[in-house]
């Protein structure tokens, strides 16, 4: 059954949420967690949430992924509630959402299009529509395979937000040859970036990855200020955004050994992470994501005053293994501690002491929140920019001056007997091996 692009702009859906996990220990408390989460997303996605299902399955119905009496009830609530969609927190094979929209008459879409349908609304730049356009392709070509064969066909997600009409009735390309210009156009992208990743070498990297609405984009505009876009929202930010903090702001540490410390580090804000992310996005959007593996700190934001912080922050972990860079140096930030009882973030602070040390508590919402951050960073950044002793010929200026811009200098004597200018400064490595110094 061919499914056409229609506008949906002039009405609201109308859903119903289905639930259906695998017979386990709390699978029904974690499934009620999981709906909570969806309607969050379907709200996102523009859609009034109308009801609720869930079936614990021994194993997915081939046909239909839920049961036949289940499915009857299914079709009831949604024939009571006017329900125009229905969508499932699992990931659907291309026969049972098919057989699903057969037996119900309404849309049937799953926990993936639907993350991929609020990504194609939120993108805003040209490399983030691609990204999306490349990662709905994908996830939809077995969908279209013995079905239709040119893009004219392609189906969007709640508010039919896919590649556009115009683009594809000007173009007519088959699904493969689209998504190989695509990653043709992408790879382009990525070699941009990593002549501009270049041009930040020697500066002190930190990059904000975290659970969607944990509060990065927070947490950036509490460091730098300025115009980050901040909204209460899941996948709020799609793309990312780098920044200049100057951590000696509000009364961070300077280095008592010589003079004001440079301590202007890069910060950047990353696409958040959910969980059941479809596997097609974290793959199209690796090269945004090339921040996060060429930061020297991965800043994990955790939202302490959500009940399942700690399923989320598994889910991270996950993603950032996925991407490769699950070795990296990790520095854990409990953000929304405003949101706590005082005894509940003592509580918290005991317990992450022995599970993770290395773990700051901050709120981007009040006065001063934001310094024990800015003190983990400055230590972080001094354990990469060790202290080092450069000996320089007298009159040497030009490299002198690049001690003083590339770096931090301490303290600068003359050695009486070779004549030379004795500099100890604080360097990043790379500096340091061009002035012979290991």
């Amino acid at each position: 059954m061919a499914r056409e692009l229609i506008d949906l702009a002039p009405h609201e859906e109308r859903a119903i949420l289905v639930g259906a996990p695998l017979k386990r220990s709390n699978a029904l408390h974690a499934a009620k967690e999981h709906l909570a989460e969806l309607a969050r997303l379907a709200d996102t996605a523009g859609a009034k949430v109308m009801g609720t299902l869930t079936q614990q399955l021994d194993r997915p119905d081939p046909g239909t992924y839920i049961g036949k009496g289940k499915l009857e009830e299914l079709k009831a609530m949604a024939a009571d509630t006017g329900a125009t969609l229905v969508i499932f927190d699992d990931e659907l094979t291309p026969a049972q959402g098919k057989n699903l929209e057969g037996e119900l008459g309404k849309r049937v879409i799953d926990r993936a299009e639907l993350i991929l349908d609020i990504f194609a609304l939120r993108a805003r730049t040209a490399e983030a529509r691609m990204q999306v356009e490349l990662a709905q392709l994908e996830y939809s070509l077995p969908r279209l395979r013995n079905l239709w064969t040119h893009l004219e066909k392609f189906r969007g997600g709640i508010g039919v937000r896919g590649p556009g009409e115009t683009q594809l009735e000007t173009d007519r390309r088959l699904v493969g040859q689209r998504v190989a210009l695509l990653k043709e156009r992408l790879r382009d992208v990525e070699t941009s970036r990593s002549e501009q990743r270049k041009r930040r070498q020697g500066t002190f990297r930190a990059a904000l990855v975290g659970y969607t609405n944990a509060g990065k984009s927070s947490i950036l505009r509490a460091m730098a200020g300025g115009d980050v876009f901040v909204e209460d929202r899941l996948f709020a930010t799609l793309d990312p955004l780098t920044r200049e903090v100057n951590l000696a702001q509000e009364g961070a540490a300077g280095d008592a050994a010589g003079p004001a410390r440079k301590s202007v580090i890069l910060l950047s804000d990353t696409v958040g992470f959910i969980r059941k992310l479809p596997h097609h996005l974290v793959a199209s959007f690796r090269a945004t994501l090339d921040e996060v593996r060429d930061a020297d700190v991965l800043l994990h934001v955790i939202d302490a005053s959500n009940p399942a912080w700690e399923e989320q922050r598994m889910v991270v972990d996950e993603v950032l293994a996925d991407l490769g860079v699950h070795e990296k140096a990790v520095l854990h930030v409990f953000n929304k501690t405003d949101r706590l009882a005082e005894a509940e973030l003592g509580a918290l602070r005991e317990r992450m002491s022995r599970l993770l040390p290395n773990s700051v508590f901050v709120s981007a919402r009040t006065d001063g929140g934001m310094e024990p951050l800015r003190s983990a960073l400055v230590e972080a950044m001094r354990s990469r920019h060790p202290v080092v002793e450069v000996r320089l010929p007298p009159g040497d200026g030009r490299r002198l001056a690049e001690l003083h811009r590339k770096g931090e200098v301490l303290e600068t004597s003359h050695d009486e007997t070779t004549g030379e200018l004795v500099v100890r400064a604080r360097l990043d490595i790379a500096t340091a091996a061009r002035f012979g110094v290991h």
